[in-house]
């Protein structure tokens, strides 16, 4: 049963937290990277984004936590499935998220990349990432905007988590902050061990490309 929904979007951060959540025992935590993986749950979270919430307890019922796309934009539907929960949403300030984003989830010659694939394996996993592409849009997250209309997005969203959960089950978070907020908001001890780091946006471009020919990569997102 899931007990912290991610609600931030994706290049803020969420790689390390669903490392850092699955290191303070809330695993596992559902990421992008979770669908890339078990490519064959990509119809589920595409009937979620367009309307059958249903699908949800099969998607995410063995996950402890959850962060990122797709499950971000679910944010409000996991919150009725699991009123217990707390949501944690992850920010960052947004025009270094534009940028971030920019570079790797909103750059169009990424997807035309994908459009490229040959491989049949590269070619499924390609197919599934556009259609959940554009399941996601269909629920908000356009990738074809400009940058203000994308900035406008990122923060209509942020405010509409903030207006919509209790303070007391929120946590509005920057990666940078750390350990302390993190665990002072899930009630357990601070690790000895650093704060994880991953998925620097420096090497999305390249995991892509790695995926198109055909060396799937479980951690492109």
């Amino acid at each position: 049963m899931v007990d912290v929904i991610g609600a931030g979007f994706g290049r803020t951060g969420t790689a390390s937290l669903k490392e850092a959540l699955e290191m303070l025992g809330y695993g596992p935590c559902h990421h992008m990277t979770e669908v890339i993986q078990n490519p064959d749950t990509s119809a589920g979270w595409i009937a979620a984004l367009t309307g059958d919430a249903s699908v949800l307890p099969g998607l995410v019922g063995k996950y402890r936590a959850t962060q990122d796309f797709p499950g971000a934009l679910l944010w409000r539907e996991m919150m009725e499935l699991y009123p217990d929960a707390k949501v944690l949403l992850s920010v960052r300030d947004p025009k270094e998220w534009y940028d971030s984003a920019r570079a790797t989830i909103l750059n169009q010659d990424l997807r035309r990349h994908l459009e490229q694939a040959a491989e049949p394996d590269a070619r499924r996993m390609a197919d599934m990432l556009l259609s959940l592409t554009d399941a996601m849009a269909a629920k908000g997250f356009r990738t074809d905007l400009g940058e203000q209309e994308t900035i406008a997005v990122f923060e209509r969203h942020n405010e509409a988590v903030r207006a919509a959960v209790d303070p007391e089950k929120l946590l509005v978070y920057e990666v940078r902050q750390g350990w302390e907020p993190l665990c002072a908001f899930l009630g357990v001890d601070v690790p000895d061990e650093p704060f994880p780091r991953g998925n620097e946006a420096g090497v999305f471009t390249g995991k892509v490309r790695r995926l198109v020919a055909g060396e799937a990569d479980s951690t492109v997102q």
